[in-house]
């Protein structure tokens, strides 16, 4: 199996220079030639994919080097890319920016090796002239396998600026300018405490997207992207494939799949389907009581605490679930399906909403961020996803934090330890009662091999 796709990598200098503006827009872009885009984000991310699946129509899969590895990001990305007309990545923080201060892991700029990507290069050109050159040149030169092939100026002034800029650039032999856009060019996103608001058909409609990309076909160069992009080579990709189905009874597997509850890996989700889970949604909000015949729950993260009310009401789907956790079936909640296991959510301004009621302390809003970063996870005990002494790898985002330790009730225990990839020390973490697993780390089973066949021994193997 080799990487054969067309790919270009959208990265910035650093945050919030308008890598993900310019990346819509050139997926929109793209689309409205008639190719078949497939859309890819660099990192722990579950907003900007929301975007560019919207932008896309097709699922965009994160390309994570320290989550999942070398192979796995490989054989991800010829996968999915495989019968698109081209690959799409955006990255994430800066080119050079990830898990360690001194090496790539983690990075853009790791992605763009593994895959012979070429790299346009975002910066935000406020109050820049010919400083540009000694930006764009620094950037190029600082790591030689990551192949600059183009920079886009955002936020010019004006036209005269943005000439400048190109000007600027060809003088010093660097990459061209393919793309100057002036300011307030793209409609801005919405946003709200995490970030961009997750994206649907009315935050993201035909006109924002016609918008963008219009934006980026008045102000730069399409042509020239699409060029830069087919100036790739095949990448050998090893190992077997990533959707092998393994044998054994099928396990109907529940997700909560809502407003509330939607931040999942598509390639998590594809690993269960492929080793026995048929994936069955549910709606906390909206459904009176879970589907008939499920082996297990899945409570991904999302926002509850922006439908606590709504889920406060289902009295219906409260019950249903508790009767599914009374019966033993294995439950497994991460971030915000912790929230929603546990007593309730207090708001930022103090209103508190009951939940189901499972694990026995409330969650509580704060009004800054509580945890962000990649986690490594330790299991001290056997568990849904490994025995005890299993490393598994994923990343915490989080504004809630838990009121209280469940285990002091004596009926909980912590399951595992964490360790925050810019910390030293390890904390207790992971709370497990029977075969209900609550925690706020959002882990990609990709981490650990065998993690989803263990998950579904339990499901097979529970009452």
């Amino acid at each position: 199996m080799t990487i054969p796709c067309p790919r270009i990598i959208v990265a910035g200098t650093h945050s919030g220079v308008g890598k993900t503006s310019v990346t819509l827009a050139l997926v929109s872009a793209l689309r409205r030639r008639g190719l078949r885009v497939q859309p890819f984000k660099v990192g722990p991310d579950y907003l900007d994919p929301t975007y560019l699946t919207t932008a896309a129509g097709r699922p965009c899969y994160n390309l994570d080097g320290w989550m999942t590895g070398k192979d796995y990001v490989q054989k991800l990305f010829a996968e999915r890319a495989s019968g698109s007309d081209i690959a799409v990545i955006e990255g994430v923080m800066g080119l050079f920016d990830g898990s360690d201060p001194v090496a790539p892991e983690g990075s853009t700029a790791e992605i763009a090796a593994w895959l012979d990507a070429p790299v346009i290069l975002v910066t935000d050109v406020h109050g820049l002239s010919r400083s540009i050159a000694a930006l764009v040149k620094g950037y190029m030169e600082f790591d030689s396998s990551v192949r600059l092939a183009g920079v886009v100026a955002n936020n010019c002034g004006t036209e005269r600026h943005g000439a400048w800029l190109a000007e600027s650039l060809e003088a010093s032999h660097l990459p061209r300018l393919v793309a100057a856009i002036p300011r307030g060019a793209f409609p801005e996103l919405p946003r709200r405490h995490l970030g961009l608001v997750s994206a649907d058909a009315n935050i993201l409609g035909e006109s924002v997207l016609s918008s963008l990309g219009g934006a980026l076909e008045r102000y730069g160069s399409v042509d020239r992207i699409l060029h830069l992009a087919r100036q790739t080579v095949d990448v050998p990709v090893v190992g077997s494939p990533l959707t092998d189905t393994t044998p054994g009874r099928r396990v109907r597997l529940g997700i909560a799949r809502d407003a509330a509850f939607h931040f999942y890996y598509p390639d998590n989700l594809e690993a269960l389907a492929a080793a026995g889970c048929d994936l069955v949604k549910f709606s906390p909000i909206a459904d009176s009581e879970l589907p008939d015949n499920l082996d297990a729950l899945y409570l991904g993260g999302g926002y509850p605490e922006e439908h606590a009310e709504e889920l406060s009401a289902n009295m219906s789907m409260i019950e249903s679930v508790r009767r599914f956790a009374a019966r033993g079936k294995p439950v497994y909640a991460e971030c915000g399906g912790l929230m929603y296991l546990s007593q309730g959510v207090e708001s930022r301004e103090g209103k508190r909403f009951f939940m189901v009621g499972l694990l026995p302390w409330w969650t509580r809003m704060l009004d800054r961020i509580k945890s962000l970063g990649y986690v490594e996870v330790a299991l001290t005990k056997d568990s849904l996803f490994g025995t005890e002494g299993s490393i598994l790898r994923g990343h915490e985002f989080h504004y809630s934090e838990l009121v209280g330790d469940p285990t002091d009730t004596g009926e909980w225990t912590t399951t595992y330890r964490i360790r925050y990839r810019r910390k030293d020390e390890w904390i207790t973490a992971g709370f497990q009662k029977g075969n209900i697993l609550a925690g706020y780390v959002h882990m990609h089973f990709a981490s650990k091999p065998g993690a989803v066949d263990r998950f579904l021994s339990v499901c097979r193997n529970s009452g």
